[in-house]
């Protein structure tokens, strides 16, 4: 069957009170006054035990997650249970961030594994505001971006940093950025433990110098002298607001060393494991391998584990290159990525694609996810199950569906396994 999902909308502090809203096509949560209203911060799709999606059967509305546990092979084929279980391996998102989210990483698959295990032996309560591992899963994830995005992603080249330190000026700074300077300096440095020592540095600032660290860090960026008009000027600008936010917090130097990247609407990024990262602001789809593994790194009131993010973070330095999608056909446009859990696409149909193409036949070989955020699509499959897909609204198709065809004038975007 093709079923059209219900969706859970998680209310982080950071979210939007009117992004999501507006993509479903309803009225704007109530208006945030103290004790009034929640922001809506992310839309789930998917069976993640956390907020599973529904769709209506015989009338009532039955957890994703039960359908799928139910028959696995038929809802997900026999190729992906055998390699991830009886479960969604992805999850999709649309993210709407009003604020910046934490610093933060994610680990690789070993040591999601490792520190999953040892938590668990150490018996710490799967609830607890420090706990590290929630599953066992690596979690790389790609966003594409709706509208204007800003993140912040991966370590900056090292000269680049080193040219923004000094012109800054601030003795602290210099202070705690020696390993990176002498790293670069020597003939056969590797620029990896320069970064992960200059880190540790910043991190292990004591709490009466981290005021100072951050407070002069930020004045710094506020003054015009000694830089030049747009040396670092986005960089300069948002530590201004980063602190505004979180006054006090080592985040906000810590955010000094990573890229600043800008997103247009269709413009993608990936993030593998360790990659430090924070999304600034903007509406985005998302979409992850299905964990909820996040270890922060500051700009949070959140636990902030420092060993074991210097464990798994990587520091490689260089600059972020954007993902471009590749031509399907006419209509899709596929990201490419390592991920095996996930592969993400879109299709326009219609006037928004390229050859005003309304209709176009695919096949499912594992689960997907189709969610249409501009026009009207109707999704049909061979067996005349049939939905009507509006922005902002989403539908599963199990591994079963085969053949199915879009037809309509819209933007879709397609979740499915990387096969």
């Amino acid at each position: 069957m093709i079923d059209k999902l219900a969706c859970t909308i998680m209310p982080y502090a950071w979210g939007s009170h009117t992004a999501i809203a507006e993509l479903v096509g309803r009225a704007a949560p109530a208006t945030p006054t103290p004790g009034e209203g929640r922001p809506e911060a992310e839309l789930w799709m998917g069976d993640h035990p956390l907020a599973p999606s529904s769709v209506m059967r015989q009338g009532k509305p039955v957890s994703l997650a039960d359908i799928i546990a139910t028959n696995p092979m038929r809802e997900l084929g026999e190729t992906n249970v055998q390699a991830f279980g009886a479960r969604l391996p992805f999850l999709l998102k649309v993210l709407a961030a009003a604020q910046p989210l934490s610093l933060q990483a994610h680990p690789n698959q070993a040591h999601a594994e490792a520190g999953f295990d040892d938590e668990e032996r150490r018996s710490i309560s799967p609830t607890s505001a420090h706990r590290n591992y929630k599953d066992r899963s690596h979690k790389p994830e790609l966003l594409c971006a709706l509208g204007p995005f800003d993140a912040l992603l991966g370590f900056r080249p090292i000269n680049d940093t080193l040219a923004l330190f000094d012109a800054l000026d601030v003795a602290e700074l210099k202070n705690v950025a020696l390993p990176l300077r002498s790293a670069r300096n020597a003939s056969n440095a590797n620029n990896d433990s320069g970064l992960l020592a200059t880190v540790q540095a910043i991190m292990a600032t004591p709490a009466d110098g981290r005021a100072i660290l951050v407070s002069k860090t930020v004045a710094a960026c506020a003054r015009t002298s000694g830089l030049a008009k747009d040396a670092f000027t986005k960089e300069r600008a948002w530590t201004a607001r980063l602190a505004g936010l979180y006054p006090d917090d080592i985040g906000v130097v810590i955010a000094l060393l990573l890229n600043h990247v800008h997103l247009e609407s269709g413009e993608a990024i990936y993030l593998g494991p360790g990659k430090l990262h924070a999304y600034l602001g903007g509406v985005g789809v998302e979409i992850m391998a299905s964990s909820d593994n996040v270890l922060r790194g500051g700009l949070t009131p959140k636990h902030v584990d420092v060993p074991e993010l210097l464990r798994v973070l990587d520091f490689t330095a260089g600059p972020v290159t954007k993902l471009v999608a590749r031509a399907v056909d006419e209509v899709e446009r596929v990201f490419d990525t390592p991920a095996r859990e996930f592969r993400l696409s879109t299709l326009r149909l219609g006037r928004a694609s390229c050859a005003k193409k309304r209709q176009v036949t695919r096949t499912t070989s594992g689960p997907e996810i189709l969610l249409c955020t501009e026009g009207a699509v109707d999704v049909r499959s061979k067996a005349d199950d049939a939905v009507r897909l509006e922005r902002g609204a989403c539908a599963f198709l199990g591994a079963y569906t085969g053949i199915y065809t879009l037809d309509g004038e819209g933007t879709l975007f397609r979740a499915t396994v990387n096969a």
